[in-house]
């Protein structure tokens, strides 16, 4: 398949199926200020239009944010920028965050979620409550994307699910009174059963959200471990410490292949599978990530912005 608007890197890896070619057909990924400063140019790296989020973490400047979604727009890519509901003060601060990213980026779309942080600092603690504000439909934003935690989320549910499940119920009751554009954005997982028992459960309680899902781009395995504990990821964690055991692969860097083969496979199978996207998390870095989607067939479905 021929992909324009930045280099392929040669390759002699199997060329992908058609099945991975779709699933991986305008996949996002997601940078934070620090990890942007050291690509040079994101056009070599990631086709033209694909969406961008950028991960928000405590002691982040606003500022910084706003630079590295100027820069990304500027390049020609659609930014999501993360609105973490814990770590923003309160309604004027929020409104403050929205006008920098549109006077400055052309911000058109967020990521609505609560944040890592235990103890809120103002007065928001979900994301429930900065879609309430209005102030998102009053600024114009065209798709908001809220959270979702195939295998659970302990800083909302302890055990069970029961508190994540009633959250999306309310986010997809918001998507069904209002005219927003909505999707749920994943946290990454290693196996491919768990999501699909998840995305399925969704769809039987009513949820018709479409899913990112969320999927760990290639990376050392002792750094998935890392991140995955950090993160809470569930019993797919069990694919990790599997490979940890064979000193065949120990010292080899993960990749997403199988996981990918899977979820593509059951995808073509099953055409109304809520799962429409993926989403990477390039914990082995940017490159790495962009360049394993672009021998996998990933490519953007939506034009080239053009380069202010």
């Amino acid at each position: 398949m021929a992909l324009l608007n930045f280099r392929r890197k040669e390759t002699t890896t199997t060329a992908p199926t058609a099945e991975v070619e779709a699933l991986l057909r305008d996949y996002s990924i997601e940078v934070m200020p620090r990890t942007a400063e050291k690509v040079e140019d994101f056009t070599a790296l990631l086709p033209a239009g694909t969406r961008v989020y950028v991960a928000h973490i405590e002691g982040t400047p606003i500022e910084d944010m706003v630079a590295t979604a100027k820069r990304l727009n500027a390049e020609g890519y659609t930014v999501m920028p993360h609105f973490p509901a814990r770590i923003i003060k309160d309604r004027a601060t929020l409104a403050n965050w929205i006008a920098m990213y549109q006077g400055e980026a052309d911000v058109k779309q967020a990521l609505l979620l609560a944040g890592g942080v235990t103890t809120p600092h103002g007065d928001f603690s979900d994301s429930m409550q900065l879609m309430e504000t209005g102030l998102f439909d009053e600024a114009g934003f065209e798709r908001l994307h809220v959270a979702g935690h195939p295998e659970g989320n302990r800083d909302i549910d302890a055990t069970g699910t029961a508190g994540v499940d009633a959250a999306l119920k309310w986010k997809n009751d918001f998507q069904t009174r209002t005219d927003a554009k909505m999707a749920i954005a994943t946290q990454f997982a290693f196996d491919a059963k768990p999501i699909v028992e998840w995305a399925d459960s969704l769809t039987e309680a009513g949820i018709t959200l479409p899913v990112h899902i969320g999927i760990a781009g290639p990376a050392k395995l002792q750094t998935l471990i890392k991140f995955a504990i950090a993160c809470g990821v569930g019993p797919s964690l069990k694919v990790l410490q599997k490979r940890a055991m064979d000193v065949t692969k120990l010292l080899l860097p993960y990749e997403p292949t199988d996981v990918i083969n899977e979820l593509a496979l059951h995808k073509a199978a099953n055409p109304d599978f809520n799962i429409s996207h993926v989403h990477f998390f390039p914990l082995g870095g940017i490159k790495t990530n962009a360049n394993w989607a672009i021998e996998n067939g990933g490519t953007s479905a939506v034009p080239a912005k053009p380069a202010t």
